[in-house]
């Protein structure tokens, strides 16, 4: 199987990430222009959160989540790539993940019912934990 189809999931997860810092700017400028916060109190954002409503700190919470266990998924995602492992499994199982990736990126900007969230969030790890064993299986016993 082709390289391109492990990497077509990982740049799927790239367009994510975009599109979250898109509406994260988008909500939380309009919001400190509404509230007539000065863009020199975003200096320390621990500090800007205390000032927005929960709905823009939403968002940017996910920005900040989609730059922690993705990042493990890039990572295995290369090493597949570059030590030629892709195979049918690995691309449909890359593709669930991002799915269910986009699945909580929804429910954490928009309504944020924590238990939900969280249930996707471990269905998110399973599928990596997959990958990742996987992964551990081939290149150790090759």
């Amino acid at each position: 199987m082709e390289i391109k189809y492990i990497l077509q999931p990982v740049l799927a997860m790239g367009i994510l990430t975009f599109i979250m810092t898109v509406w994260m700017y988008v909500v939380r400028v309009s919001a400190m222009v509404r509230l007539r916060i000065h863009p020199q109190k975003g200096q320390d954002t621990t500090k800007l959160r205390d000032l927005l409503p929960d709905k823009v700190n939403r968002v940017s919470n996910n920005y900040n989540h989609l730059f922690e266990q993705p990042i493990l998924f890039y990572i295995l995602a290369l090493m597949i790539a570059v030590l030629n492992l892709v195979d049918a499994t690995f691309v449909v199982v890359a593709w669930l993940y991002v799915a269910v990736r986009i699945v909580h990126s929804m429910i954490q900007a928009t309504v944020d019912i924590v238990m939900l969230r969280f249930y996707v969030f471990l269905t998110s790890w399973v599928v990596l934990a997959f990958i990742l064993f996987r992964t551990c299986w081939l290149v150790c016993s090759a």
